[in-house]
């Protein structure tokens, strides 16, 4: 059973999720080899452009300015610094750089017009270009396509009920509706979420229901274990269990099976051998680099020696889809239109999120 649905019930991927371990393996993998390389892993690079500040309450968070989490924020990075960490990422190994920038929403500005030569100059490094910058509108998305980038992240992190639970500053319809602005151009979509926030197995099993029901499946889906970070809401919650990431990269695999599902946060905290399992399970992505954007990342040097040790190799760039066109900031058909949507603040109170606030005033 391989076939790409739509309609998968909460129900149905809660039997797939609770299976016996040996079952479970056995199925994901199948689905896996039928759709993928199982020994071709894609190795990326996610880079922190524009660190702290974020006017967001994300209770995993740690670059959400109203909490005191010693992270070091700095203003946007220029080009030429983009270029060289992206050169670098290349020489290791990584065939995507994934370029964050801890911002709501995207404004059109002088900002904007940097994200997208940078989108530009990597492009042209024969790299897959990968953008998270939080909502964005369709007209700015068209801009993002014309610059050459491949892929635009905008997680879902939970199922829409546990997700009240965790963000108070935005609603689950905006991530729904920019998944939708970016669906309308030739950028592919990357979108996952967060297991260890405190939410239950029916949370997680809502999450996929939610990411199997868009049409088309984003091609990527991060699976991240939740690095919990002193001074955010969620500083208090324990590490998820190996066996919880197994099981849910295989029901994911499952669910979205031509997807490239994603290893992503939390790899400091499993073994070799827990990493290899999930390789098994369905995935075959990874994030390299010492750090993802703000959280602790495995060595590229030993990711390099898991590879070696399971006989793994990294994917070249360009493999799924082919490389997008460039087109010059001159020549382009979008230009800034100065758009102010009206992103929504639903604005009910999340307690943990509040207390952490209060806590961060006091320490500053």
């Amino acid at each position: 059973m391989s076939e790409v649905r739509h309609n998968w019930t909460k129900e149905e991927i809660l039997e797939i999720y609770n299976r016996p371990l040996m079952d479970l393996l056995y199925e994901a993998a199948t689905v896996h080899r039928k759709q993928h390389d199982p020994n071709v892993v894609q190795v990326s690079t996610l880079l922190s452009i524009k660190t702290g500040g974020c006017s967001e309450d994300c209770g995993y968070c740690p670059q959400a300015a109203r909490y005191h989490t010693d992270i070091e924020g700095n203003d946007l990075m220029t080009v030429s610094q983009v270029k060289a960490q992206a050169l670098r990422a290349k020489e290791g190994g990584s065939s995507r750089v994934c370029m964050g920038a801890a911002w709501r929403n995207v404004k059109d500005g002088p900002e904007f017009d940097q994200v997208l030569d940078m989108v530009r100059t990597i492009n042209k490094l024969d790299m897959e270009v990968c953008c998270t910058l939080g909502m964005v509108t369709e007209n700015q998305a068209q801009r993002l396509a014309e610059a050459g980038l491949y892929a635009y992240n905008h997680n879902l992190d939970s199922s829409e009920e546990y997700y009240k639970e965790v963000i108070s500053t935005r609603g689950y319809q905006d991530r729904l509706d920019t998944i939708d602005n970016v669906r309308k151009t030739n950028v592919t979509v990357c979108s996952g979420g967060i297991i260890g926030m405190g939410e239950n197995v029916e949370d997680r099993a809502g999450m996929l229901v939610a990411l199997s029901t868009l049409n088309p499946q984003p091609e990527s889906t991060p699976i991240n274990a939740l690095v919990a970070v002193e001074g955010t809401p969620l500083e208090e919650e324990k590490p998820v269990e190996i066996w919880d990431m197994v099981r849910m990269v295989a029901t994911t695999r499952i669910v979205l099976p031509e997807t490239q599902v994603r290893l992503s946060a939390g790899r400091t905290q499993m073994s070799r051998e827990g990493q290899a399992m999930c390789f098994f399970a369905g995935a075959n992505s990874i994030f390299a680099g010492d750090k993802l954007l703000t959280t602790p990342n495995p060595d590229v040097n030993e990711d390099m020696k898991m590879f070696e040790l399971l006989g793994l190799k990294p994917q070249k760039p360009f493999t799924k889809k082919v490389q997008p066109q460039t087109v010059e900031a001159e020549e382009s058909q979008y230009q800034a239109l100065g758009e102010k949507p009206k992103w929504s603040r639903p604005g009910h109170t999340i307690e943990r999120n509040e207390a952490a606030k209060a806590k961060g005033k006091l320490i500053k």
